[in-house]
């Protein structure tokens, strides 16, 4: 009887040990999305308030570069923007008088003709009172002298006009040449506003995603020069874990599948999280030396990225395990 219950509990430990699955199908690290900060334009540091663990918004500002020169630039090329303004206005006041000059002899021109047509109608009225003997002749004389002299003057009038038009004609071709000029150079300092403009935007230091300074690489008061990294940030509310399974293992995954991620805080501590399959590699590796995979002789893996919601304690380069 003793003999059959040690079997018994021997088999029944075999049985047990059998059906005991295995904790993990493959390891790797947790890895966040990264961005290095660099500088964007050239000179001193005046405010720089990124500090390592700082969590920032897109978009927040977080420093200065000197613009001084920048701004006295702008304000130059404001300057001649304004005198080139005078100057437009000056031309088109004087086109304007030569303009308005010619219609004051338009108008002349108007009033004569309106005055020969009145001498005329008097002309008529004291032709026939001079043949009924109503009055002397010398009233009539008077009337046509006065028609010789506006038409005289309607003559030398219509003259100046003539003479007006091509030289308005002329002037208005180099006013609106020069015109031209100023427009064209106005032109050309709204591009350099513009660029200016763009100058002044990149000495403004912003955070590009949402996230957390990891790294910081200045301090305020430094010289930066463009290209010069400033600090890092990285998106730890949602981390991946890279992975690496086996061809055998590989056959079972895809993309969008769910799988249990638990974290290793060494001495079997450790979280377990929901993850998504998000990227398998289309290329084997040779096995990194730090991961085990399931068959731990297998030569030839494929990396994948799972993501993980991160709830704060998941930490970059921690290690992490899988199962499928």
């Amino acid at each position: 009887m003793k003999k059959i219950l040690i079997c018994a509990c021997v088999l029944m430990s075999l049985t047990a040990c059998s059906n005991k699955e295995k904790e993990f199908d493959a390891t790797g690290t947790f890895e966040a999305t990264e961005v290095t900060i660099s500088a964007k334009a050239s000179g001193e540091l005046k405010s720089f308030s990124a500090q390592e663990g700082n969590e920032l918004t897109s978009g927040d500002v977080v420093g200065n570069i000197d613009d001084t020169q920048l701004r006295l630039q702008k304000e130059q090329l404001s300057t001649t923007r304004s005198q080139l303004d005078a100057n437009k206005r000056q031309l088109g006041a004087s086109k304007g008088a030569t303009t308005s000059k010619q219609l004051d002899l338009e108008r002349q021109v108007a009033s004569i003709r309106q005055q020969i047509a009145n001498a005329q109608r008097e002309r008529t009225r004291f032709t026939e009172l001079v043949n009924d003997g109503a009055v002397p002749r010398k009233q009539l004389d008077e009337v046509n002298y006065q028609i010789s002299v506006l038409e005289r003057q309607l003559s030398a009038t219509q003259e100046q006009i003539r003479s007006n038009n091509a030289s308005l004609a002329q002037q208005g071709k180099g006013i609106d040449a020069q015109i031209e000029g100023i427009n064209s150079q106005q032109a050309s300092i709204d591009v350099q506003q513009a660029q200016l403009d763009d100058q002044l935007a990149n000495t403004v230091i912003h955070a590009p995603i949402t996230g957390t300074v990891i790294e910081k690489y200045v301090e305020r008061g430094e010289f930066v020069a463009v290209g010069k990294p400033l600090f890092k940030m990285a998106d730890i509310r949602q981390m991946t874990l890279r992975a690496y399974l086996t061809s055998a293992q590989l056959e079972h995954v895809k993309v969008g599948q769910k799988v249990k991620v638990m974290t290793d805080y060494g001495k079997g501590q450790g979280t377990t999280y929901d993850g998504v399959v998000a990227w398998i590699s289309s290329k084997s590796e040779f096995t990194p030396k730090t991961i085990v995979t399931d068959d731990e002789r297998a030569d030839l893996v494929y990396a994948v990225k799972i993501t993980v919601v991160n709830d704060g304690n998941i930490k970059m380069g921690m290690y992490g395990k899988v199962k499928l």
